[in-house]
């Protein structure tokens, strides 16, 4: 498999992807202590007392931030996977796969930074071109083999 280079660039940038969604994941239980607000009321129990079981602003910004990854990261890697398949060029696919990477990781930036607006809406369609772009291709490709 990792013989087809447009399979393994895939690889590459979808382990980069599921690695900084368990660095989010870090990040909200990090807030999460920092700010004493706990989704479980054992936790609360276990860090100072039932009053901690209660939402925070930052806490959730963070748990949207990880929700939208889940959203537009697990169709990636199902769409990258099938198209890097097709036999794409290598410097095209790589080109799919970078630019969905380089503006997932600015949409995490703007939302965990709270960037200035339109700075994560803009990163977030950025990165949906490629997905677009292969989702067509990918459909072009098993249409033609009917």
């Amino acid at each position: 498999m990792l013989e087809n280079e447009a399979f393994s660039c895939f690889v590459f940038y979808s382990v980069l992807l599921v690695i900084k969604m368990y660095i989010i994941a870090i990040i909200t239980g990090q807030v999460r202590l920092r700010k004493k607000a706990f989704a479980n009321p054992e936790d609360a129990q276990r860090h100072g007392g039932v009053q901690y079981y209660r939402e925070d602003p930052d806490v959730e910004r963070c748990r949207r931030a990880h929700r939208n990854d889940m959203e537009n990261i697990f169709p990636f890697l199902f769409l990258g996977a099938v198209y890097s398949l097709i036999g794409p060029s290598l410097a095209v696919a790589r080109a799919h796969f970078l630019v969905f990477f380089l503006f997932r990781v600015l949409h995490t930036v703007a939302y965990l930074c709270v960037l200035r607006a339109p700075t994560r809406s803009l990163a977030y369609v950025v990165a949906q071109v490629p997905c677009v772009s292969m989702a067509v291709q990918v459909l072009a490709a098993v249409a033609s083999s009917w």
